[in-house]
């Protein structure tokens, strides 16, 4: 793969998260940590009635591939059940790991296919998907 790393569409999302305020008082909360980098992404979790996101409040403390998973994660998050984020979030880790040959089915994830050869940088961009994950199985309970 010769495609840049850092482009300007993963740069565009890093700078543009949506819900990048905290929730005051989140049913589920759940902060996530890259060993490798450093990076941190919280995700705070409110669901509906039906056992859906109706809320979503963030802090993002990333690399730029770390910003982006979480804005494309908070721009598609609200209305998803928390089986349909741990589904992404299994089907994200597999991809990065080269278990499954197309990125999972939530809009915008093939922007990463430059940093599928980039190990390092896989724990990142899973920060966002595994903490709303976590978060809105919290809720759930």
């Amino acid at each position: 793969m010769n495609a840049p790393l850092y482009n300007t569409q993963i740069l565009r999302l890093a700078a543009e998260i949506p819900f990048h305020e905290r929730l005051v008082a989140p049913m589920a909360s759940v902060e996530k940590r890259s060993p490798v980098c450093g990076s941190r992404v919280t995700v705070d979790i409110d669901l509906d009635d039906a056992g859906r996101v109706s809320a979503v409040g963030m802090l993002v403390r990333a690399c730029a591939l770390g910003q982006a998973s979480a804005s494309l994660m908070g721009a598609h998050v609200i209305g998803r059940s928390a089986d349909e984020i741990a589904a992404a979030r299994d089907a994200l880790a597999a991809w990065l790991a080269g278990e499954r040959p197309t990125p999972p089915d939530w809009p915008g994830l093939e922007i990463f296919a430059p940093a599928l050869e980039h190990r390092g940088r896989h724990a990142s961009i899973r920060l966002a998907f595994e903490a709303a994950a976590e978060a809105a199985a919290g809720a759930a309970r």
